[in-house]
């Protein structure tokens, strides 16, 4: 009889590779694996449920509290229908004047619950509990939190119970110093819940050393490799140069994933206009992309520098194959970035593509080592140029650095990686 996993993540499930691999990798090994993540109210096309084969169903959970949906879809309407929110106003201070008692408290409620950090409060706590209530229902033999926001809903549903169950702790980044974790809550939490769990997973070894430092114990690496690109698969590409309307004798420069704060993309916008030739392709979304577009505009950059959305995991390495040159730039902004040796890192190798990349231990002792691609000073967008332009100048040592990165894939590949990975399942597998 199979092992039953019910897994955690807190996202909608849709470019997270690093999770998509594990669960795949699991199912394929035969254990039974339900992926609980979160629905993207924003998206009315993505589904509740998904079967992704046999052993690997996806359920993905209401992000917000009925209520609260209900209350901002009133407050809205009332907003674009001026008549009718000035008719709720004269009937709410009708009743305020008559019921005052009931009224002021309700009205100081409803400002709490839409107005202030409450609703977050409300949101996140409310999700966290129908997330408890799904994989506690589940009764799975194993658990699997991914980060520390879901490690309360592992600890709940794998050992409030009269018989626990295994818990394991996936942590993708560095919890007690990452950007947006300043509060030294989450600390806390970690150092409370992490003796509650069965099994640790880091992304590398600086990570396991640092977590040893903190708690006493070198978890298990477990590296952030993308699945190995089948050959046929390397002639298979979107153009980018007719999808953006970049000149043929334009070499695409590629930075993809998260536009986010800490990982150079300012230094990078703003080495654009140092580049001897090519145009600055970035593929992705975040919450600083309005900022650098904003930023590419008042520079005059647009026609070097281009904007793409965020693909589906399973399509980017037919974007990353574009690439002449991809960037791997973090700016040392916490521990957990200097410490990272991110996906796309690997993602480049796979598509054959050399790299420009910050010279942090792990990602140093790649492009080093292997030969892949050159290091720079990613703070100073002077250095960042003068790794593109070395590059555009020697196009034999580029050539090479090609070769390099295609023969360095046969190590960096989850095929390899996911052996480890599923020796730390199969102990509790009988």
């Amino acid at each position: 009889m199979s092992k039953k996993v019910g897994m955690f993540v807190w996202n909608h499930f849709t470019n997270d590779a690093r999770v998509l691999r594990e669960c795949t990798a699991l199912s394929e090994a035969g254990f039974d694996v339900d992926l609980i993540c979160i629905h993207d109210p924003k998206d009315a096309n993505l589904p509740w449920f998904e079967q992704r084969n046999d052993r690997f169903k996806v359920y993905r959970l209401r992000r917000y509290p009925v209520l609260l949906e209900l209350m901002q879809k009133f407050y809205r309407f009332s907003l674009q229908n001026k008549l009718f929110g000035a008719f709720c106003l004269l009937i709410w201070g009708v009743l305020a004047f008559l019921a005052p008692i009931a009224v002021i408290p309700l009205t100081i409620l409803a400002f709490l619950l839409l107005k202030t950090k409450v609703r977050v409060l409300w949101v996140r706590g409310s999700l966290t509990l129908r997330m408890i209530l799904k994989g506690y229902s589940g009764n799975y033999d194993i658990y699997h939190s991914n980060d520390l926001n879901t490690l309360p809903q592992g600890w709940i549903s794998a050992k409030w119970r009269l018989k626990p169950k295994k818990l394991i702790y996936d942590s993708h980044e560095v919890q007690t110093s990452r950007t947006g974790y300043s509060s030294p809550i989450h600390g806390k939490m970690e150092a409370f819940l992490i003796k509650k769990i069965d099994e640790m997973i880091v992304e590398n070894n600086t990570r396991a050393k640092y977590n040893e430092d903190l708690y006493g114990f070198y978890p298990h690496v477990v590296h952030n490799y993308p699945f190995k690109q089948r050959k046929n698969h390397h002639v298979e590409k979107i153009d980018l140069h007719e999808v953006l309307d970049i000149p043929r004798n334009e070499k695409i420069l590629l930075y993809q994933g998260g536009i986010q704060t800490g990982r150079g993309l300012d230094k990078l916008i703003e080495a654009a206009p140092l580049f001897n030739e090519g145009v600055l392709v970035l593929v992705g979304d975040g919450k600083i992309k309005k900022e650098l577009q904003a930023k590419v505009r008042e520079m005059k950059l647009e026609e070097k520098v281009k904007f793409h959305p965020k693909v589906p995991v399973g399509d980017l390495p037919k974007y990353t194959r574009n690439g002449y040159i991809g960037f791997q730039v973090l700016n040392n902004v916490c521990f957990n970035h200097y410490s990272a040796s991110s996906n796309k890192l690997f993602e480049y190798m796979m598509a054959g593509v050399p790299v420009v990349a910050c010279s942090f231990p792990e990602i140093e002792r790649v492009v080093k080592g292997d030969k892949t691609g050159v290091n720079v000073d990613s703070h100073d967008p002077v250095s960042i140029a003068d790794g593109v332009n070395w590059l555009l100048k020697n196009p034999e040592k580029h050539s090479e650095m090609k070769k390099n990165s295609i023969n360095a894939s046969n190590k960096y590949n989850w095929e390899k990686e996911k052996n480890i990975f599923l020796k730390i399942y199969n102990r509790y597998a009988s």
